[in-house]
């Protein structure tokens, strides 16, 4: 009985957890898509990626563009980046973005040194992993 109460108050902890503004520096680096989790549960699963994404963020302003990684540990890129705005609201942090074309926004729903993931108001959930690249060298 106390295993299965432990068992539950380890889930209902982990549900509730939310992303802290300090840890925000966590998002600076290079991350690859895992997965996508679809409004009503399906989910897409990415075991390799030809790009990465690139964070970098300033105080509450950054911007994020896909790089392609090489084998040498360097990357590809261009002058593309989206810019980001960090607003927190409710206890929620959010990411937003606007372009020429589009505004959109995505609250912040977990972050950590390896991982974070990001839920959209469509009800999808993208779910990212630290990049560690292969260095292959001649």
């Amino acid at each position: 009985m106390k295993k299965l109460l432990i068992i539950c108050f380890l889930i209902l902890a982990s549900c509730s957890s939310k992303v802290d503004k300090n840890q925000l520096h966590l998002l600076n680096g290079y991350w690859e898509i895992k997965e996508v989790t679809f409004k009503y549960g399906a989910k897409k699963e990415y075991s390799i990626n030809s790009t990465v994404d690139y964070i970098k963020l300033d105080s509450l302003t950054g911007f994020r563009k896909k790089v392609v990684p090489k084998f040498n540990g360097t990357f590809e890129t261009s002058n593309d980046a989206e810019p980001f705005h960090i607003s927190i609201s409710n206890d929620s942090i959010f990411m937003s973005y606007t372009n020429n074309s589009n505004t959109w926004e995505e609250v912040l729903t977990k972050l950590t040194e390896d991982s974070f993931s990001v839920k959209n108001k469509e009800g999808l959930t993208y779910e990212y992993n630290r990049f560690e690249p292969i260095n292959i060298t001649p």
